[in-house]
């Protein structure tokens, strides 16, 4: 050996990348050292010189040997390279088990003075860490988007209007309920398109008191006429809350509203029905504000709607998400997975676990107007009545019913009043 082939020898065993040297007929002639440390563990290169390539590594598979086999049929033919698809190819470790490895490999053509191949080299990576890594990352992208396909779903199907704006004030989404009530594409009411749907009386005041909230970053609660797709103004409760970053910077606001047209009548009607009750009927309205003003701040883009909502899932109508004024009601007595019967039994001494059973059963929507539920006191533990409007409403997936969505809220405070009213009133 010459000392030029000697230094192109040790050049070659020196390469930091994994070469292994086959002959035309794909017999194993030499391999550098760090193909050598990665793939020949427990055995030298004189162990294998001269042996065929699938003698030394057999494939996993039927199908990861015909990979190779094609790659090496491409380099005889073609006298061109070929770069493989990735495989999976284990080795064995020191326990006598297997190691799960991806390889991506290529194959070089060295051919002789006359264009006839003397050589197959092979150049393999291993590509385990990277292949793992993009699994990780194609999971987190799916998880990403289940999580905000559920976040579009519980947005759509809550039976209240729900919208968001830019930390300017710009609208730039509204759910589907707000769209259903106005009639009207989105296109026509973002930014500050809106506006024009209010009632002539009210869009001063409103737009006044929206940029006064957006310039301060406070918490934006109001009532207005809003115009319903048959062109009647109905009263509507609104309110937002900002979303901060860390920085404590506003990044988008978050709103949302419901139709109060009814309650907002009722109190007029008590005020005119009776004078001297008008302080009492004032009272009972001013504390249906409050409620509505007290919810907690925005903990995503669902939990800030004005309302008492809840999700329950399958025929034993099982707890899977609810907003914190629904938690409140019933006392932290839900937990995810229990059932409504199990968290609070008194659902089915009243008639609620049968009507969400029908709900779920029959795929048709269900509810109330005033509905009275006798819960013990928070404070005290003796039983009280409060009175609900509430609604169940299906959801469905893959075209069946899945579960049932419950959205209420409280109306104790106007049914008492007006309870009050009556004698007087009579």
């Amino acid at each position: 050996m010459t000392a030029a082939s000697t230094d192109y020898f040790d050049l070659f065993r020196a390469l930091p990348d994994k070469y292994l040297l086959l002959s035309p007929e794909g017999r194993v002639l030499d391999l550098n050292d760090a193909h050598a440390a990665s793939s020949l563990p427990g055995r030298r290169r004189e162990d294998v010189a001269g042996l065929d390539f699938f003698e030394v590594w057999p494939p996993n598979s039927d199908t990861e040997g015909e990979v190779v086999r094609r790659s090496h049929e491409h380099v005889r033919a073609q006298h061109a390279a070929d770069i493989m698809p990735l495989i999976r190819y284990d080795l064995p470790t020191a326990d006598g088990g297997y190691e799960e490895r991806f390889w991506q490999a290529t194959h070089f053509p060295v051919l002789g003075p006359g264009g006839e191949l003397r050589f197959i080299l092979q150049r393999t990576e291993d590509v385990t860490e990277l292949h793992r890594a993009e699994l990780r990352a194609r999971q987190m992208q799916r998880e990403l988007a289940d999580s905000y396909e559920r976040q579009q779903f519980i947005l759509e199907s809550v039976p209240a209007m729900v919208w968001t704006a830019t930390p300017a004030g710009g609208r730039d989404y509204f759910n589907a309920r707000w769209l259903d009530f106005t009639g009207r594409p989105a296109a026509e009411q973002l930014d500050r398109g809106w506006l024009q749907f209010l009632h002539p009386d009210d869009q001063a005041r409103i737009r006044q008191i929206w940029d006064a909230s957006v310039a301060s970053g406070d918490t934006y609660q109001v009532e207005y006429r809003l115009r319903r797709h048959d062109g009647q103004y109905r009263w509507v409760l609104m309110r937002a809350v900002p979303r901060r970053n860390e920085a404590g910077e506003v990044t988008m606001w978050v709103g949302g509203g419901t139709d109060i047209h009814e309650q907002k009548q009722m109190v007029q009607e008590l005020l005119e029905a009776n004078e001297q009750q008008a302080a009492l009927s004032d009272q009972a309205y001013q504390a249906y504000q409050q409620a509505e003003g007290q919810r907690d701040a925005l903990r995503s883009l669902f939990a800030e709607v004005p309302a008492m909502f809840a999700i329950f899932r399958g025929p034993e109508h099982r707890f899977e998400y609810g907003n914190q004024r629904y938690l409140e009601l019933f006392q932290g007595r839900y937990a995810e997975g229990k059932s409504v019967a199990e968290a609070v039994p008194e659902a089915v001494e009243q008639g609620f676990v049968a009507l969400l059973d029908r709900v779920y059963q029959t795929g048709q929507p269900s509810g109330g107007t005033e509905v009275p539920l006798v819960l013990p006191d928070p404070q005290t533990g003796e039983q009280r009545q409060i009175y609900l409007n509430f609604s169940y409403q299906p959801f469905r997936e893959h075209g069946q019913v899945a579960g049932v969505t419950a959205f209420a809220y409280d109306v104790t405070d106007l049914v008492r009043a007006r309870q009050a009213q009556q004698p007087s009133a009579e």
